[in-house]
């Protein structure tokens, strides 16, 4: 039960990071001369992640499924601890 609860809480932090960066990446986009550092930075965000869940998948298909589970909770969480109001 322990490591359940791990695995999802490691998505939780992972997609929280994950989904905040995405918004700080988006203005980036917007500002120009800054499409390599936002290009960079998307593909960085894309290979931690894709590492993170590579990393539960060796742990076996439970894991791997929780850590997916705690990214998809993190992002309406992100989406609407950062919204603009209005």
């Amino acid at each position: 039960m322990t490591i359940e609860v791990g695995f999802t809480a490691l998505g939780l932090v992972a997609g929280g990071l994950y989904f905040a960066l995405l918004r700080w990446n988006t203005s980036l986009y917007a500002r120009p001369g800054r499409v390599w550092i936002a290009a960079a930075l998307q593909a960085g965000r894309m290979a931690v992640l894709g590492g993170l869940l590579y990393l539960a998948a060796l742990s076996g298909p439970l894991p791997l499924l929780l850590t997916a589970l705690g990214i998809f909770i993190a992002r309406p969480i992100v989406m609407r601890l950062t919204a603009e109001p209005g």
